[in-house]
């Protein structure tokens, strides 16, 4: 069975930086993708970034130059760097593992930017 475990969210200023971890454990096939998604109250879940295990990394247009996705290997661990922080990435931000058709997902760590 897959789990994973997300940490680091919380509160910060408008400007500031936060980094997200999520580790994963149980079942971990070598090629996977990882990635975050984000759901502000009243909408949508949307995609933020994805890292193949070739390290191959995408980002949505809206935090393209600001956060960072990054992960370790040996620790089935990724990372979310977020810097210049703005009000609207307040946010719920969940975790997503994914194995060949098969989606895992993180229980969600709250990050929330105040102007």
């Amino acid at each position: 069975q897959v789990q994973l475990v997300e940490s680091g969210g919380g509160l910060v200023q408008a400007g500031g930086s936060l980094r997200l971890s999520c580790a994963a454990s149980g079942s971990i096939f070598s090629y996977n993708v990882m990635g975050w998604y984000r759901q502000a109250p009243g909408k949508q879940r949307e995609f933020v970034a994805a890292i193949t295990s070739g390290g191959v990394t995408s980002y949505a247009d809206s935090v393209k130059g600001r956060f960072s996705i990054s992960r370790d290997a040996a620790k089935n661990t990724v990372y979310l760097q977020m810097n210049s922080l703005k009000p609207e990435d307040t946010a719920v931000y969940y975790c997503k593992l994914l194995i060949r058709l098969t989606q895992y997902w993180g229980q969600g760590t709250q990050v929330t930017v105040s102007s």
